[in-house]
């Protein structure tokens, strides 16, 4: 059973996580967690603790948890295919995890630039190409309490080619973010519709990768080309990248053919964890993208919001 040492360890490892809403979730009194976590701690009642663990592991506490910061880890979204919603889950899973309370940058690696546009980040006279090809640190913008982004604009695509040509291309983005890895908990990097040097750069600085995929037949004959990409990064220049799994995307689970397929890409890649949570079609998403705006400022209360917030947690949980 968790104690209340590792409770006020984890409490403090979270300096985003707002205490109120933490009791409130645990159907506790108010300032039972404030004033354990003071100086001279107050003894938290052993009943009320099997309700404050079932909420900390919502946001991300194990039992293996240990109070020592460790550095970002650092996670492509990719799938070579457009519109599957690597963009939205960036997006969404960012700011999910940035409210339980962890340090996230986001990363835009593609040259479209919807991710800064998502932000409001316009032809950013500082980006990411600037720095993968100068002595340049990785531009940040502030988004919010602990969300960031390195942006990127049409531009990137403009110079794709001079980064191609560089000594040590692959690398550099590693290089950049090792640079600034201990100030984060995650890092998200948008991958481009393609396998170019962009994502290759994306994928060799990553420790894992997530795949949003639909359950359409023409996104289940890309994953092999990317999973055979992805073999070759293990195998000549990046040997810890891992998948961290497969999340599917714009699923109505109305739909027999997507209910199929689903079951079918899951029985064709049995190596590949899939995650638990589907990531449901929906207006709020569409709506979300026309505003420019993550589900939780457009619409928290939608179904979609609620999914990306346990994809957070079962990607805290792996």
């Amino acid at each position: 059973m968790i104690t209340q040492e590792k409770i006020v360890d984890f409490i403090r490892s979270r300096p985003g996580l707002k205490i109120p809403p933490l009791e409130k979730e645990a159907g506790i009194p108010p300032q039972t967690l404030s004033k354990a976590l003071l100086a001279n701690a107050s003894k938290i009642p052993a009943k009320h603790l099997p309700a404050i663990e079932k909420v900390l592991r919502q946001y991300g506490y194990t039992d293996n948890f240990s109070e020592g910061h460790r550095p970002a880890q650092v996670i492509s979204i990719v799938n070579h295919k457009g519109g599957v919603g690597k963009t939205t889950t960036v997006i969404n899973l960012a700011k999910a995890l940035s409210l339980y309370g962890l340090k996230v940058l986001m990363i835009d690696m593609d040259s479209q630039g919807n991710l800064s546009q998502c932000y409001n980040v316009h032809e950013p006279k500082q980006q990411v190409i600037d720095s993968l090809l100068s002595d340049a640190n990785i531009p940040i913008v502030s988004i919010d309490d602990n969300l960031d982004l390195a942006p990127s604009d049409i531009r990137m695509a403009a110079r794709e080619s001079d980064l191609t040509n560089s000594i040590g291309s692959e690398r550099r983005l590693t290089i950049k973010i090792n640079q600034i890895r201990d100030q984060y908990d995650y890092i998200l990097i948008d991958c481009p519709p393609s396998l170019g040097i962009c994502t290759t750069c994306s994928l060799v600085a990553s420790d894992g990768c997530i795949v949003p995929i639909q359950a359409e037949a023409s996104a289940y004959h890309g994953v092999a080309n990317l999973l055979n990409h992805i073999s070759d990064i293990r195998t000549y220049a990046n040997p810890i990248l891992n998948i961290k799994g497969f999340v599917f995307t714009m699923i109505d689970k109305r739909l027999n053919l997507h209910a199929d397929m689903m079951e079918h890409i899951k029985n064709s890649f049995k190596g590949v964890h899939i995650f638990d949570t589907v990531i449901s079609q929906s207006k709020a998403v569409k709506e979300s993208q026309v505003a420019k705006e993550d589900l939780f400022t457009s619409d928290p209360t939608s179904v979609p919001w609620t999914q990306y917030k346990t994809l957070a947690t079962e990607l805290l949980n792996l």
